[in-house]
């Protein structure tokens, strides 16, 4: 999401170690215990020095290589480690066409990064009409430490593109991307619209084809329940295109069967997302519960089987849960919703983002928690699922738990990658008003 609600809280507030450790002892609070053996080095990746960033991290590990590996956060930051996420080199993002947040990292197979973020092409920000009228991919051909100036989808000022997210397909290396396009982001008018809009590149992101409409029915403007958002591309093992969104407290899904040029006359309903994909949790300033669509390409038994994965909070009630529905025939049915935290504390857990390993077909499920404290101290938790999304285990992922606070724009998202049993999350976690960045080193 863009940043118009974070200048309001901008001006509110102008108004007034890591160590290598296994899993945690549990505490009277945690009630459930995990089989899952493994090392977890949290690794401190940008300590920020004011209230605004570094957050929305997002990252990548170099398929070719999996000790190479790009992340990003807003506004503009670009970090590198080319030793599995131990050590880190920071730089800024620079285009003439702008950047302005909302950052995605990708790989293509032949080990090119790609970093697609919002536009501010004037530099003028909320001054000018062409600002956020089309999102920007820039690419690195030499592992993140240059970037090209940016290609971009169509420019569509007046209106405003926001939240994307990008796929590769590893059979020949076409990168797709989805969005949100507003008539007018946050705007009342009910005749202002949003919808989903999709393009892909066939030329290693030089150029993009003309964005097509994915999504049957239009939303409101107000990045709220009514707003189609959340859009998250994934390639199926024999190039199908997938994607759902969020939009009027369900999710909905799409694909295409010949690289992103046709798709479905109407949309697939999923389930029902009660309460809808914005809610509260208490002491962040915003939160969402957008869907992650993840399809299994591996040669395991759940080959093909496609992945929806998103939080809900049921009206009236003080909890939030992490949930996952499945398919297992491309989409046309799906399962009833799978709870992936494994509490049953009456907690909120929230911000959840998932992965799959292409090598076993496990899924990685990274989200905050809270099932250990009554009050808003946050924890980060990763949830591993080996049978197909049936079940999962949850183990604590963080060193020392942390308090959000609304007066700080904490972010709308993580991110996780994981190759070859290489596991990376990315998060972000506040002290007083500084955030700060952290990814954790775990080889399952």
């Amino acid at each position: 999401m863009n940043f118009r609600s974070v200048l309001s809280i901008i001006l509110l507030i102008t108004a007034i170690g890591c160590s290598p450790k296994v899993l945690p002892e549990l505490t009277e609070d945690e009630p459930q215990t995990s089989n899952i053996t493994v090392d977890i080095t949290p690794v401190l990746i940008e300590q920020g020095t004011s209230f605004l960033g570094p957050c929305e991290p997002s990252i990548c590990i170099n398929p070719v290589d999996d000790n190479h590996i790009v992340a990003g956060s807003i506004l503009d930051k670009v970090y590198v480690s080319k030793d599995g996420g131990n050590t880190w080199t920071q730089n800024s993002m620079q285009s003439s066409y702008g950047v302005y947040g909302d950052p995605v990292i990708r790989a293509n197979y032949k080990g090119e990064f790609f970093y697609a973020h919002l536009s501010n092409p004037d530099g003028k920000a909320y001054e000018s009409d062409s600002f956020l009228d089309r999102i920007v991919i820039q690419k690195s051909e030499d592992g993140g430490y240059t970037w090209s100036d940016g290609s971009y989808t169509l420019p569509r000022s007046p209106k405003d593109q926001d939240k994307q997210w990008l796929t590769v397909d590893p059979r020949d290396n076409t990168v797709y991307i989805t969005w949100t396009e507003f008539d007018l982001y946050n705007s009342k008018d009910t005749s202002d619209y949003s919808r989903i809009l999709f393009s892909r590149s066939d030329d290693d992101g030089e150029s993009w084809s003309d964005p097509l409409v994915l999504s049957q029915f239009e939303g409101d403007c107000l990045d709220d329940d009514q707003t189609t958002e959340g859009a998250v591309p994934d390639v199926g093992p024999d190039g199908q295109v997938y994607v759902a969104w969020a939009y009027d407290e369900k999710i909905y899904f799409d694909k295409s069967y010949d690289k992103g040029r046709t798709w479905l006359d109407e949309d697939i309903f999923v389930v029902d997302q009660r309460g809808g994909w914005v809610f509260d949790i208490p002491g962040l300033n915003r939160c969402n519960g957008m869907p992650i669509t993840r399809a299994d390409r591996s040669n395991g038994p759940h080959r093909g089987d496609i992945y929806v994965n998103y939080a809900e909070q049921v009206p009236g009630m003080n909890d939030t849960e992490i949930l996952l529905v499945k398919s297992s025939d491309e989409g046309q049915t799906w399962s009833a919703p799978i709870k992936v935290n494994d509490d049953d504390s009456g907690r909120h857990q929230f911000l959840t983002w998932m992965d799959i390993d292409q090598s076993t077909g496990y899924l990685y499920v990274v989200f905050y928690d809270r099932r250990a404290h009554a009050n808003n101290e946050t924890d980060v938790y990763l949830a591993v699922s080996k049978d197909g999304g049936l079940s999962f285990e949850n183990i604590k992922i963080n060193e020392t738990s942390f308090t959000p606070n609304k007066l700080t724009f904490f972010g709308d998202y993580n991110d996780i990658s994981v190759v070859n049993g290489k596991v990376r999350p990315i998060w972000t976690q506040q002290d007083g008003f500084k955030l700060s960045v952290w990814t954790a080193i775990m080889d399952f």
